[in-house]
């Protein structure tokens, strides 16, 4: 039953980042090859009218002895309050999924041209979604100030 439900990643990511530092992904630009084998060429046919997309990928570099099931300080840092792993968007998840939203700027054949992509080079990709505002949040975000004060440097 379990090989019912198994993934494969449907393309890799391509980046000049292949160290997941955790900030200044916004200039970043990569790109998203998709495998022939697992897609046809079509699969991308009116993705180009989209400006923004959803990508889904595994944070294959985390080994099984760093994956955070419980709580800790995100990034850390003590001056934050000790918060559980699913409170947080780390890496060392416990099925270590990662999900982001970032620009599409081109599309080439299976070559999907994005920026801002926070995914270190070969990442697997396992699905990629165009951005729709109807997905976004309905009625005010609510988030911690340590939250806030962790994204700053992000992007």
């Amino acid at each position: 039953m379990a090989d019912e439900f198994a993934m494969r990643p449907i393309g890799r990511v391509e980046s000049s980042r292949a160290e997941p530092i955790d900030d200044d992904w916004g200039a970043i630009s990569g790109t998203i090859v998709l495998d022939p084998a697992v897609v046809g060429v079509d699969a991308v046919d009116g993705l180009s009218e989209f400006s923004h997309l959803e990508v889904v990928f595994v944070f294959d570099r985390v080994a099984e002895a760093g994956v955070e099931t419980g709580a800790r300080h995100p990034r850390g840092n003590q001056a934050w309050p000790r918060v559980g792993i699913l409170a947080q968007r780390a890496k060392n998840r416990p099925n270590r999924v990662g999900v982001s939203r970032c620009e599409l700027t081109g599309v080439e054949g299976l070559r999907l041209l994005v920026r801002g992509l926070d995914a270190i080079d070969g990442t697997p990709v396992l699905d990629v979604k165009p951005y729709l505002e109807e997905f976004g949040p309905r009625g005010r975000v609510r988030q911690p100030a340590w939250s806030r004060e962790l994204m700053r440097g992000y992007w």
